[in-house]
């Protein structure tokens, strides 16, 4: 992150990323997520969460506390406090639901004027977005975003620190059929863990075992079936419901098997 920063002039970069590594040393996979990609293991079946979404929901309470040790990146615009909707100025002195950094339920107090700022944080599920601006928490870059139309910068809520969840393969007797799927939100977005295990079992029993390819063409079905059809109403998966809007990318790594491909 230093890096793109002290690069962005020279190499005109502007933007930001997610980032989502997975690591194997001396018998174990280290898997580290900042953003909101997600990785996850299928081993015999079961489903073995590899990483978690890093969005202004998961992590409201980091981003409020934050807010509060330095309330001038708020510009005087935004209020750190959170509220199940926006407050309106009629509603002064009134009694209403919040909840701030401490809290994980919600709790009433009387609406001040500093209330009525926008929130930090505001809207739920895939349309929430920490300062009206951007849907992900951790990543890489994006130093010089700004809220638009001010001079409020973004950078200090943005975390390029991952998380890190381990994996000891020497455990377990892995099969070839037991895999690490890596995807970015365009996959999950519109596909559950359950559906990617589906896929990933219906595809691999279509190939023999020692078969190196078996593993591309999951990524690759897994890629296709999230963008799905285009139609006269846009993208649709086979349920007819909108395909993914974001890029897919994919990877598919075998935990297990033969190892001697011909």
């Amino acid at each position: 992150d230093d890096q793109i920063e002290r690069e962005r002039a020279s190499q005109h970069l502007a933007g930001g990323c997610c980032a989502l590594a997975a690591i194997y040393l001396m018998g174990k996979f280290y898997v580290a997520n900042a953003g909101d990609s997600r990785a996850i293991i299928i081993r015999n079946g079961e489903i073995i969460p590899m990483s978690r979404e890093f969005t202004p929901e998961t992590e409201r309470q980091r981003l409020q506390f934050l807010a509060l040790l330095r309330p001038e990146l708020l510009g005087k615009e935004f209020t750190h406090l959170e509220f199940p909707r926006r407050i309106q100025p009629k509603e002064l002195g009134k009694k209403m639901l919040y909840r701030d950094q401490n809290m994980n339920g919600w709790a009433y107090k009387k609406i001040e004027e500093d209330d009525l700022k926008f929130p930090l944080i505001f809207g739920e599920g895939k349309k929430a977005r920490m300062m009206a601006t951007i849907g992900v928490t951790r990543g890489l870059g994006d130093h010089d975003l700004k809220v638009f139309s001010s001079n409020i910068h973004i950078k200090p809520f943005l975390s390029c620190f991952p998380e890190v969840r381990v994996y000891d393969l020497t455990q377990y007797e892995h099969c070839p059929d037991d895999v690490l799927v890596l995807g970015t939100d365009g996959l999950w977005d519109v596909t559950n863990d359950k559906e990617v295990a589906g896929v990933v079992m219906e595809v691999l029993t279509s190939y023999e075992p020692n078969d190196p390819c078996r593993y591309t063409m999951v990524a690759q079905e897994l890629v296709m079936r999230s963008r799905g059809v285009l139609k006269e109403r846009g993208w649709r998966l086979a349920n007819d419901k909108l395909g993914s809007g974001d890029d897919i990318s994919v990877f598919v790594i075998p935990l297990g098997g033969p190892g001697n491909y011909t």
